[in-house]
């Protein structure tokens, strides 16, 4: 019996970001995932910090080239891809000259954010599941991790109203110690009409801050694993009071891995192959 195919979403990973709970658990825990015997694949940003040279990124060109429309502009999305030797795992790279060449990390060095950060986070969500769908790789399950993918679940759900390829697809958000400070910038309500947004999706994503933007996120998704110890209470209390599965976090990471993997089975329920 197949043991499923996990779609990893992160904002940060180790090697390419810098030290942190939520870059080690973008590094560590496809990788453990991998070794359990699932197939995965991982997304993450291409942030200005990450050196193409150091890293041996090379650009896909089989799945580059399309060009995302976003705030009336067409932009192009580029997919590269690095690895991870001693994990033999793959990362794939959202990348685009206009919102990402800037852009050191998912905050700027005082905690807030850039003006086009409602921008940047459209694109990115929706590049990836894009690429996704080029690659003809249908995951039975994505678990995002990090702000910066909270937009996930409504692509997900914008796509599939077009598109069958998500039929099915799970999802489930990790919850980290990773906020930001105010709001995002730009008119984001007004973008996500443009891209089918319903009355539902608007009432969700109209707060803007961190905690709204995770809510929304979690109202959508079927999953919620607690990856810290330093996780925003309130989002773990909210998640619960909604009656979402929710895994709750333990230090000892092989076991907490484990737990991880078994909850993945209870999300997807049965593969049929």
């Amino acid at each position: 019996m197949s043991k499923g195919r996990i779609l990893f979403v992160n904002q940060e990973i180790i090697p390419f970001s810098n030290e942190s709970d939520t870059a080690m658990m973008g590094r560590y825990l496809p990788a453990k995932i991998q070794e359990m015997g699932r197939e995965i694949r991982v997304f993450m940003p291409k942030f200005n910090t990450i050196s193409e040279r150091k890293h041996q990124l090379h650009e896909v060109i089989r799945l580059s080239g399309m060009n995302l429309i976003v705030n009336n502009c067409d932009h192009q999305l580029i997919i590269k891809v690095g690895s991870i030797p001693t994990a033999r795992m793959q990362v794939y790279f959202i990348d685009n000259d206009e919102y990402f060449t800037g852009r050191t990390n998912a905050v700027l060095d005082n905690g807030t954010l850039p003006g086009d950060s409602d921008e940047q986070l459209l694109f990115f969500s929706r590049g990836t599941l894009e690429a996704v769908r080029k690659l003809a790789w249908q995951p039975h399950l994505i678990n995002f991790c990090g702000w910066f993918t909270s937009m996930i679940p409504f692509y997900l759900r914008r796509i599939n109203k077009e598109n069958s390829f998500f039929n099915g697809t799970k999802m489930v958000i990790t919850l980290m110690d990773d906020h930001f400070k105010g709001h995002i910038g730009g008119d984001l309500e007004r973008k996500m009409k443009a891209d089918g947004a319903t009355a539902k999706d608007l009432r969700l994503y109209g707060d803007t801050t961190y905690l709204g933007l995770m809510k929304s996120a979690i109202t959508y998704s079927q999953g919620v694993i607690v990856g810290s110890a330093n996780a925003n209470p309130e989002l773990v209390a909210f998640a619960k009071e909604n009656k979402r599965n929710v895994l709750d976090y333990i230090e000892d990471r092989d076991e907490f891995f484990t737990r991880i993997n078994k909850f993945y089975d209870s999300i997807i329920g049965k593969i049929e192959n």
